[in-house]
């Protein structure tokens, strides 16, 4: 069999090699306690499962519900968002439902990016940015994100030349795996960037309700100007606990979404019926399931921080994400230091190298178990550094 070569630049090696790991310790009979994952392990809310198990007897509900979804979904977005982030939005023109903010993020590349065309990705980021792109043969431009710079991209630093050829920049903020923050001002340098050099912007927003402390990390549509060149994701993956249903949304520039929308026209049939009510009974009317989540993790993160400060690793507390991204106390690289904590310890973390060449020295830890799993990890963190020295 022949396939195609487009797999072969899908990043596959770190997490095939963690998976290997993770089978590996299993069958010793240890147990392991995986924050490699970034699935919320928390339910949706009560009436979300209620709505999804009402709606799924409903004979009317097995229908096509086509790319746009329905008329109910997109005007309880756009409600969102107005209460959210006073940001007004058309529900006819500038919201479009996905399968999950990946699958938007995955097929804006199709509807962007040529052969050979440019695009600034976040390094360290999400894998699908730079295996979107890989998958339609565009040229990676990476924006390092570094501990000097509160990682955030230094646009300064990126050759005006690729600046200039670059179609497309993908954001995200708050962020994964850094957790870090982006205030407006940036923000509003990034329009400014952007503008100047015809430049789409797609910010991955996954993130924007699980902040610990102070305000409410804002929206890149806030920034001036921002809708005239850019879109931005959301899902209610994290929000409301309901990863598994594969319900998000785009909004913003009408054009843009517009693409995406004929891009996704030719792939799928629209999200099922009852997940579109579940999902706007979540955005009209559960901000108490947010709040709790984000208690939910502020508690864990510090649970982990404290803990392992007490060790001796001394770590950032994160204002967000359900991540905390950690440089390796040992002094090895990322992965080795991954690999010897998880076969010692039956921990396993994410090597920050699985992320981009810039994650390297750095791990990710996911906020993914309760409160009790997480001090046995920290015990078992203790005991592994201690044998260290």
């Amino acid at each position: 069999m022949k396939f195609a070569s487009r797999l072969d630049k899908l990043q596959i090696s770190i997490y095939s090699q963690l998976a290997e790991l993770k089978k590996e310790i299993q069958q010793t009979g240890k147990k392991l306690i995986d924050l490699s994952i970034g699935s919320p392990d928390l339910a949706p809310p009560q009436e979300v499962k209620k709505v999804i198990s009402e709606q799924a007897l409903n004979d009317q509900a097995y229908d096509y519900t086509l790319t746009r979804g329905t008329v109910e979904f997109r005007e309880a977005c756009a409600k969102w968002y107005k209460n959210r982030f006073n940001i007004e939005l058309d529900p006819e023109t500038e919201i479009l439902p996905v399968m999950g903010s990946q699958d938007g993020l995955s097929h804006i590349f199709w509807a962007m990016i040529d052969k050979g065309d440019y695009a600034l990705i976040p390094d360290p980021g999400y894998p699908i940015y730079s295996d979107g792109l890989a998958l339609v043969e565009g040229q990676k431009v990476s924006l390092p994100l570094q501990r000097e710079n509160n990682f955030l991209p230094d646009f300064s630093q990126i050759n005006p030349s690729l600046a200039e050829q670059a179609k497309l920049m993908i954001l995200n903020y708050p962020n994964n795996p850094t957790a870090a923050i982006a205030s407006p001002d940036f923000f509003q340098d990034v329009v400014r960037f952007a503008s100047n050099n015809g430049i789409v912007v797609c910010h991955d927003a996954a993130y924007t309700e699980l902040a610990y402390e102070g305000d409410k990390p804002t929206s890149f549509l806030e920034a001036k100007g921002a809708k005239d060149i850019g879109i931005e994701f959301h899902s209610l993956s994290k929000s409301f606990n309901m990863a598994g249903v594969r319900l998000g949304f785009v909004v913003g520039n009408c054009q843009v979404i517009k693409a995406l929308e004929k891009i996704k026209t030719n792939i799928d049939y629209g999200t099922f019926r009852p997940l579109l009510k579940a999902g706007t009974a979540a955005l009209l009317g559960l901000p108490t399931t947010i709040e709790k989540n984000r208690q939910t993790y502020k508690q864990r993160r510090n649970i982990w921080v404290d803990g392992c400060f007490s060790a001796g690793w001394k770590i950032d507390k994160p204002k967000a994400t359900m991540f905390v991204w950690a440089p390796v106390p040992t002094g090895q690289d990322s992965l080795s230091f991954v690999t010897d904590l998880a076969r010692k310890s039956g921990v396993l973390l994410v090597p920050g190298v699985a992320f981009g060449e810039h994650g390297e020295g750095f791990v990710r830890i996911g906020l993914v178990q309760n409160e009790n799993i997480l001090e046995d990890a920290v015990g078992r963190v203790r005991t592994f550094l201690s044998n260290q020295d």
